[in-house]
């Protein structure tokens, strides 16, 4: 029996057990008008979303949190907690003005140090951070509504930077916060966002609650990604976490939750037939699947193993398993960067797959690569619909491909702790693991996290190259388009040389909701303002 088959009769006999396992009295009809009812993809690990790149940390911060600066459909930054900014002459001052009113959900006003101090964090923390961290020299905060940024040499990405939208935004926190330890993710959540974060209702793996910030004071304009007015219609939202899919999907046609954050592909036949439920494109650039090489250790500190495995999955083989064989849903993107951003080339087509279904010439190139029979540790998200079936194509490829392979399942907070081991495959270690990359947090150079060459400071895994971070230091510093192409080809030559990472394709995640629900906004995660009752 396929596995599609397999989960479509596992969801039919699921109908009735849903009702069962979310029936309390929190949701209860007179409180449905006011309660916003979602299914997060996994559960919330990590509260800190400046700590954790995974989506679901990011779709938690921007409940909780704002940005100095947003980005419109467009991708360009829009002021957001900032009233508007300027430059000095010379490149090297920012002046950026708060709005006013702004507080924070303790209280206290949002103030030029506060915002200081969170980017300050956030810059030791993320990758476009770090290269804007490196270019500052001080913060000048001695007006409460005016943060003055000096650099020492001109940036002029700052606002795309500080308004990125996505794996890890600015966020910005009070200065009490933003002070602790950067090595270690803050546990209290205080921000001035739209929506409170509710602690003493958090039940890890059941129930995460936020209530509507009454002090959040939302632009004008409407809404697009991260920009515009925000506003909360509800007064309450409820992430129910169901790690079962059939269920939470069931939840959902027999209305009990409001919406399904990632729709699986195996599903969506059953979630079709009813007309109470819309399943839509949640992201328009989608989703890059990607595997990530352990260069930390044997076997792929070598080089050239992991261009051999470039040569021998397909990206057609994840894809297809991801999104239940509807082409239409996937696009085959044979480069480092994702092809839904304008201007990005297919510079792979040569390197990837090109050993795939040809067994002689695979034996001949894995002797070549001088692996001598090491462990590869497969670790595997099985609590992910995205990823678990990655963990089991790249298996089987490898294994086909004469690799000794070791696939260990888990669920996705066991393996964010798991992945931060360096120690050997025998001795608790890993060698492979795969993530998911909204394609506009990976767009370019400098954001691309799976190809950075940062080393010790960057994401597991921890390629090195000086070389790429200073092809990424030049682009930074480019002045016009033309040589931004430039550097970025470059980059992405190098990148498919050394395969820091291995994308395999892009995929379109659907997401599903109750047609009683309007005002869904697209983007790189679920926003919950703008979203109301019909």
């Amino acid at each position: 029996m396929s596995l599609r088959r397999r989960n479509l009769m596992l969801a039919t006999a699921a109908l009735p057990l849903a009702g069962r396992i979310l029936a309390r009295p929190a949701l209860a009809q007179n409180r449905r008008a006011t309660t916003l009812r979602l299914v997060p993809s996994t559960d919330l690990v990590s509260l800190d979303p400046v700590f954790s790149t995974a989506l679901v940390a990011v779709q938690h911060g921007y409940h909780v949190f704002d940005t100095l600066y947003g980005v419109d459909s467009a991708m360009r930054p829009q002021p957001q907690m900032a009233e508007g900014a300027s430059v000095s002459d010379d490149g090297r001052i920012w002046s950026i003005r708060l709005r006013e009113g702004l507080l924070f959900h303790d209280g206290a006003p949002v103030r030029a140090a506060d915002c200081a101090a969170s980017l300050e964090r956030w810059s030791r923390r993320d990758t476009f951070g770090r290269a804007y961290g490196a270019a500052v020299d001080r913060y000048d905060t001695s007006d409460d509504r005016v943060l003055r940024i000096h650099l020492k040499r001109p940036f002029p990405r700052l606002l795309d930077a500080i308004g990125k939208p996505h794996s890890a935004p600015a966020f910005i926190m009070p200065e009490r916060l933003a002070r602790s330890a950067p090595d270690q993710p803050i546990t209290e959540m205080v921000g001035s966002g739209p929506y409170r974060f509710l602690a003493d209702e958090l039940d890890s793996g059941n129930l995460i609650a936020y209530a509507r910030f009454d002090g959040y004071r939302p632009r004008e304009g409407n809404p697009e990604w991260t920009s515009g007015g925000k506003v909360a219609h509800f007064e309450r939202v409820e992430w129910r976490v169901i790690a079962d899919k059939a269920t939470g999907v069931s939840a959902l046609q027999q209305g009990e939750v409001d919406w399904v954050e990632n729709l699986p592909a195996d599903l969506e036949p059953l979630v079709a037939r009813n007309s109470q439920v819309k399943v839509e494109n949640g992201d328009p650039l989608g989703t890059e699947l990607v595997l990530r090489f352990n260069h930390s250790v044997a076997p792929f500190n070598n080089p050239r193993l992991r261009r051999f495995v470039m040569a021998v999955v397909q990206q057609v083989d994840y894809l297809a398993t991801v999104t239940g064989g509807k082409s239409e849903d996937w696009r085959e993107c044979k480069a480092m960067f994702p092809c839904t951003i304008p201007g990005i080339e297919e510079l792979g087509r040569q390197d990837f797959g090109t050993l795939a279904g040809n067994p002689s010439r695979m034996a001949e190139a894995l002797k070549a690569t001088g692996y001598a029979g090491e462990k590869v540790v497969v670790i595997n998200a099985a609590d992910s619909a995205a990823i678990a079936p990655l963990g089991l194509v790249t298996a089987e490829r490898l294994r086909q491909a004469g690799l000794n392979v070791d696939l260990q399942d888990m669920d996705w907070g066991t393996l964010l702790q798991r992945r931060l081991s360096k120690a050997p495959a025998d001795q608790g270690g890993w060698g492979i693991y795969h993530s998911t990359w909204p394609s506009i947090a990976i767009a370019n150079p400098v954001l691309n996290t799976t190809v950075r060459g940062e080393g010790e400071r960057g994401w597991p895994g921890w390629y090195e190259s000086a070389e790429m971070e200073r092809l990424t230091a030049e682009w930074l510093a480019a002045s016009d388009d033309a040589a931004r192409d430039r550097l970025t080809h470059e980059a992405h030559a190098l990148a498919l040389r050394e395969v820091p990472s291995l994308p395999l394709g892009i995929y379109f995640p659907k997401t599903a909701y109750r047609t009683d629900l309007q005002g869904v906004l697209s983007g790189s995660v679920r926003y919950p303002w703008n979203a109301r009752r019909a």
